[in-house]
């Protein structure tokens, strides 16, 4: 019970001590409010009943402090991710190979297995049910010639699946565009409806663009597979998503990376990732398994959207992850590193349960311009972790554990004893958060130097950049011609 009683001399401190003394109190503790409530409610059980309601009362305060209350936003998914305007129609067609129009699952199945480099294999507006073991893939294409799998127009071919893997890829250059694919297992099967797509192996160049992917564990998973690793893909423009809380002991991440590198993970709304069997642990993307070169860029994670108030803990991106065993590393744990030289950059992340970046075991990376709101904060942690923090907004903490280091320029972070306050200085930079409205309140936050590339809004950034994922949020809420998807 030594967190209790730190907490319980924190709360006399401030009354009889004073602030110094609280603050040397919760340093000692160097958790933000939100990780020790449910601690503490865990710590209590069996306990007297006093104990029990005694740390019920201070986890409630303590979220009360922490959590943004009433968040209601109107529905982002008019500015990010999957969109019908951005379906590329006829972007594929390189005159390299054949143009199927499918108008039936069994004729799906045959384009797919006689495919050829070039191939667009476009399906007639309608339902398709896959069952079974579900589609398999493993007829290459070329770099100069992928095989592309679409719609005309996202929100016409909705795939539905029952199948444990809907689509498993393990050859190269497969493109998949403008599709809905929704798992159709009940709560008593979740277990059942894993993968959307499961890219594999031989499977590099893949590319996941512009489709609504919803109810799956882990909607898009990678990994390798018979020693070879389905390097330089790109996940962009997709919306990913839960309607339903997961019943389940499996992983459930919506973006889930293993061992490949590489990889673009862009411009991607990622939302509702509820796990209530096992560990209660999820992640909206990680990238995990001795992996490089990673990036996760541009993207809007809402950890908690249509689904408020659930159990359990919910992380917005992470280098590393859980941490993975050494039979499924890249290099078989000779490194000890889950990541090396991986990117988090210029991403949304709000209403997390717990971090909105977490870096387990990860070295050489940078995390720079993301907004983080009513998140625990960044968690950099154990000695094989390295990174670069630059320039990012944390409505929580930076907390450096368990002999990480890192080198921290231009973030405007929370103070901790701020959080155990209610006092959040990042929310109030914005006009409502609480409701998604992130334009200036005041002045916007400029940074020390300039860069070139584009923001989450699409836009280039100014000669002294703003700090953060945007200089100008209503230029996100207007997809024009002249952003950068």
């Amino acid at each position: 019970m030594r967190t209790i009683r730190l907490l319980a001399l924190a709360s006399i401190s401030v009354s009889a001590i004073g602030i110094g003394a609280a603050a040397y109190v919760l340093e000692r503790i160097d958790r933000p409010p939100r990780e020790l409530a449910p601690y503490l409610v865990h710590r209590a059980e069996k306990h007297r009943p006093l104990i029990v309601k005694s740390a019920a009362f201070a986890a409630g305060y303590l979220e009360r402090m922490d959590r943004m209350a009433n968040v209601d936003f109107r529905d982002p998914t008019s500015w990010v991710g999957a969109s019908e305007t951005a379906s590329r129609t006829g972007a594929s067609d390189d005159g390299l190979g054949r143009h199927y129009r499918i108008g039936s699952i069994d004729a799906l199945v045959a384009a797919l297995n006689s495919a050829q480099p070039g191939d667009v294999i476009e399906l007639e507006p309608g339902r398709y049910r896959i069952e079974g073991r579900g589609l398999r893939i493993n007829r290459p294409g070329r770099p100069d010639a992928p095989i592309t799998v679409r719609a005309e127009r996202l929100g016409s071919v909705t795939l539905e699946s029952n199948a444990i893997e809907a689509i498993k890829i393990s050859a190269q250059n497969w493109h998949f565009e403008n599709l809905i694919v929704r798992g159709l297992c009940d709560a008593q099967s979740d277990s059942y409806c894993e993968h959307a797509f499961h890219i594999v192996g031989a499977a590099q160049g893949t590319v996941i663009r512009n489709n609504v992917i919803i109810d799956f564990n882990a909607q898009i998973k990678i990994n390798g597979e018979e020693g070879a690793f389905p390097d330089y893909g790109i996940v962009a423009d997709n919306t990913l998503e839960d309607t339903r809380p997961r019943e389940t002991a499996n992983p459930v991440t919506p973006i889930d990376l293993d061992a490949a590198s590489g990889w673009l993970i862009a411009r991607n709304l990622i939302s509702d990732f509820v796990k209530l069997g096992g560990n209660g642990v999820s992640y909206g993307g990680f990238a995990k398994a001795a992996g490089q070169h990673n990036s996760f860029e541009r993207n809007v994670v809402l950890c908690e959207h249509h689904l408020q108030g659930q159990p359990g803990e919910r992380v917005g991106i992470s280098l590393g992850g859980g941490g993975s065993g050494p039979d499924i590393r890249r290099d078989k744990g000779r490194s000890e590193l889950e990541q090396d030289n991986s990117r988090v950059s210029d991403n949304l992340i709000a209403f997390c349960s717990d971090a909105g970046i977490y870096l387990n075991r990860s070295a050489n990376s940078q995390i720079d311009h993301n907004t983080l709101l009513d998140t625990s904060g960044i968690v950099v942690r154990f000695p094989e972790s390295s990174a670069r923090l630059d320039e990012n907004i944390v409505d929580g903490i930076i907390s450096i554990r368990d002999g990480a280091s890192a080198s921290s320029k231009a973030n405007l972070v929370t103070s901790l004893l701020g959080l155990y306050l209610g006092l959040h200085s990042p929310r109030r930079l914005y006009s409502d958060p609480a409701h998604l409205d992130l334009t200036w309140k005041d002045t916007a936050p400029f940074g020390p130097e300039s860069d070139s590339r584009p923001d989450l809004c699409g836009t280039k950034r100014a000669l002294h950049a703003v700090v953060g994922a945007f200089e100008n949020f209503a230029k996100c809420l207007h997809r024009g011609a002249d952003s950068d998807r």
